[in-house]
């Protein structure tokens, strides 16, 4: 008679413990930074070069920018998703580059050798830093700058965009908020009761505005493509949505492929009017 009783106290001290775990470490299993090495810029993309670029909250953070062939030409701000660094965003930038366009490859706060830890409120402080280079140290024109988020990159521009809308807006693989995709790999936990950033994706896409594109692969492993589909079906002026067949979440085709880069470069053009 005793044994159940006390089987059930351990089993809850046993879910309190890792409950506590998760409450603590969480931010661990959302942003996985790497620290490099990095190369120079202009070995990693030619033409681009290193800059600095400084938050609202005093942190100096990497970036690589690389100029379009004019002072106008339509420019991309890239937000990364929650693994690597700018590195791996090496190979679209050379891709958008080529096509005519003026691309800023950053790091956000914890990632890249930048200072500091990634938080919801953080991401949100660094992509402000990398819109305001770009206007005001670039000269980039308000009117040309696109928005290009990958995977949690969707999330952080999503945000940007209710506040400073750009001129298009491209999510790749974006997530309906992070509680969702949260809940797909850890369905035994109450992800929503313990997550501290949420990231409503789709709740903020439904009040941009802008040209929107959305582009997911049909066999994403890490964000169902069902949730990309729910946020082209929430985003209020959405211009396409883009699958691209057999792809996973981190497949190559979905970094620089004709398809993703196709649909950047398309948003661009219709954007400035070409």
């Amino acid at each position: 008679m005793r044994s159940g009783p006390r089987a059930a106290l351990a089993v809850l001290v046993v879910l309190a413990v890792v409950v506590g775990l998760l409450w603590t470490f969480q931010r661990r299993l959302v942003y996985l930074p790497d620290d490099g090495p990095l190369p120079a810029a202009a070995v990693a993309v030619p033409g681009a070069r290193d800059v600095g670029l400084t938050t609202a909250d005093g942190l100096t953070l990497g970036a690589w920018f690389v100029p379009g062939p004019a002072a106008a030409a339509p420019a991309v701000l890239v937000a990364n998703g929650n693994g690597g660094h700018r590195g791996l965003r090496a190979p679209l930038a050379r891709a958008l580059s080529d096509a005519g366009l003026a691309v800023l490859l950053f790091d956000y706060r914890g990632y890249g050798g930048n200072p500091g830890s990634p938080s919801e409120e953080g991401l949100a402080l660094d992509v402000r830093a990398a819109r305001t280079w770009l206007l005001e140290e670039a000269g980039v024109p308000a009117g040309r700058l696109l928005y290009y988020g990958e995977s949690l990159g969707a999330a952080v521009v999503a945000e940007l965009a209710v506040e400073h809308p750009p001129a298009g807006l491209v999510l790749r693989s974006p997530f309906t908020d992070l509680a969702a995709v949260g809940a797909e790999h850890y369905p035994f936990l109450p992800v929503r009761l313990l997550l501290r950033d949420r990231y409503p994706v789709a709740e903020r896409v439904a009040r941009v505005r802008v040209p929107t594109t959305v582009v997911l692969g049909t066999a994403d492993t890490i964000v169902p493509p069902a949730q990309s589909r729910r946020v082209a079906d929430a985003a209020a002026a959405l211009h396409r949505l883009v699958e691209v067949p057999g792809a996973d979440h981190n497949d190559l085709v979905l970094l620089d492929g004709a398809a993703l880069v196709d649909a950047v470069v398309e948003l661009a053009a219709l954007t400035a009017g070409e």
